[in-house]
């Protein structure tokens, strides 16, 4: 077993993706970034699942494809160039096997450039209207030097609003971990 100090928010995200996505899935990267959790994805899904990935940004949108295309999984994915708010638009209720936000900014990217609380908590209202009964979202939510916070707390005071008779919603937080460590959370939508 991995010593505690390697464990990393994503590590954790991954875990929970891997033991609840399959082959055939239907999945959403509401955040698509640099690519590699919509690759993830891809593998798990196989050439019968498909995934979607949105962003805002044509940087994370181009730098998706590429990665995707370099590892033969552009197949298995459409990458947007669009809000994760605007997700409800192209799926149908309960539809969904797994929905993976990461809030924040792009890595390597312009931290001016970040998800905000207004779009954010519209878009995890829609995907949860898409998941599947008994299907799982996950978000990792990134905060630090001079964005994230308000989104953060924002997000921190509305998922315990979340009807408990519909959803599960288990935050994992880093509670002795300094500089503001990514808070892994976990929804699931009870069959």
């Amino acid at each position: 077993m991995k010593h505690m100090d390697s464990f990393s928010a994503l590590e954790i995200i991954n875990r929970v993706i891997d033991e609840n996505v399959k082959e055939g899935d239907l999945c959403i990267d509401a955040t698509a970034g640099r690519g590699n959790d919509t690759l993830h994805l891809c593998r798990l899904v196989g050439d019968s699942g498909h995934v979607t990935a949105f962003d805002i940004q044509q940087d994370a949108v181009d730098s998706t494809s590429a990665l995707l295309e370099k590892n033969g999984m552009a197949s298995r994915a459409d990458v947007l160039l669009k809000s994760h708010s605007e997700m409800a638009e192209l799926f149908e209720e309960e539809s969904v096997s797994l929905i993976a936000f990461n809030f924040g900014w792009l890595p390597k990217g312009d931290h001016t450039i970040n998800t905000r609380k207004e779009t954010s908590i519209a878009a995890i209202e829609q995907g949860l209207k898409l998941l599947k009964p008994g299907g799982i979202m996950t978000l990792i939510i990134y905060y630090g030097r001079d964005t994230g916070f308000e989104e953060r707390d924002a997000l921190l005071e509305y998922l315990p609003t979340l009807d408990s008779r519909m959803y599960t919603v288990i935050e994992m937080p880093f509670v002795n971990r300094p500089n503001c460590p990514p808070i892994p959370i976990v929804i699931i939508k009870d069959a």
